[in-house]
Parts: C-alpha cells; sequence; structure tokens
C-alpha cells in the first residue's frame, strides 16, 4: 500500500481538538501521529502522519502534503526543495544537483509567498492512535464522554 505524508499545522490550545479531526477524518497508516514544536515559535505546533495515498479524501483545515529525509529527519515540500536548490544552484532548478541534507536537519522546509521558509522543529511526542482509540472506547464506555483527551507532557 503507498502512503502519502501529511502534515496538519495547529497551535498547542488546539491540539488535542486537531488530533481527534485527523482521527475522525482519516485512517492514520501505522497507527502513529507525530506532534513537532516551532523552536523558533513555541505556540505552532506541527503533526504529522501517514494516510493511504489511493483514499486520501479530503484534507484537513491547515493541512499539507510532504516529503520527509529519514537520515535528517528532514520535512519538506517539492516546491521547497525546488527553491533550495534554486538558492544553491545559481538560480537553476537541476533534478540531479546534490542537496546537502545535513544542513536542514529536523527542519521542515516549506514555500510561501516570500519564498522558502525554513522551521527548526523538535519532536515533542509521538501519539500511538491505537492506544489513544482504545481510551475514547473506554471513556465512551463507561459514559463520561466529555473527558478530553491528553498527551503527555507540555508544549
Amino acid at each position: 500500500m503507498k502512503t502519502q505524508l501529511l502534515c496538519t499545522f495547529t497551535d498547542k490550545d488546539s491540539i488535542d481538538k486537531t488530533v481527534n479531526e485527523i482521527i475522525d477524518s482519516h485512517e492514520v497508516m501505522f497507527d502513529k501521529i507525530y506532534i513537532f514544536t516551532n523552536k523558533n515559535d513555541s505556540d505552532e505546533v506541527i503533526c504529522t502522519y501517514n494516510v493511504d495515498s489511493v483514499n486520501i479524501g479530503s484534507l484537513l483545515k491547515n493541512t499539507i502534503s510532504l516529503h520527509r529525509k529519514k537520515q535528517t529527519n528532514t520535512l519538506y515540500t517539492i516546491n521547497a526543495i525546488n527553491e533550495v536548490i534554486k538558492e544553491l544552484n545559481g538560480g537553476r532548478i537541476d533534478r540531479k544537483f546534490p542537496i546537502p541534507w545535513n544542513q536542514y536537519h529536523n527542519t521542515l522546509l516549506v514555500t510561501n509567498s516570500d519564498g522558502l521558509v525554513t522551521i527548526n522543529t523538535k519532536l515533542h511526542s509521538i501519539i500511538e492512535v491505537n492506544e489513544l482509540m482504545a481510551k475514547k472506547e473506554k471513556v465512551y464506555l463507561e459514559g463520561n464522554i466529555k473527558s478530553p483527551i491528553k498527551m503527555r507532557g507540555e508544549l
């Protein structure tokens, strides 16, 4: 099965709601949602997760498609990588240009109207979807469905 890495941006006050929306909207492959924080903006939270690329459905608000370089934990869009190549290669895009991945260790590379944006990230936690769903089911069965789901650790 082919998967697609998605990234949903949120803030620390909305993380529980966002995680629940992700789980309700998608079948999360590998049962993991990775929660990253922006090292330069403690309020910004980045959730990454894999979905079945054939059955993505509609994307949640503030969600983009990403790729990942495992060796350096670099998350990136194709547009961002093209911007990196242009910056390093005299303004020209060359698919064979060697990208110095070590310069982008633990970063998220995206673009906006001003060009390349590099976000320094830190892994905050990994949410095990199966465990979270089991807790939600237990809470539901016990009749206390208003109980919020809390992540371990502070954002």
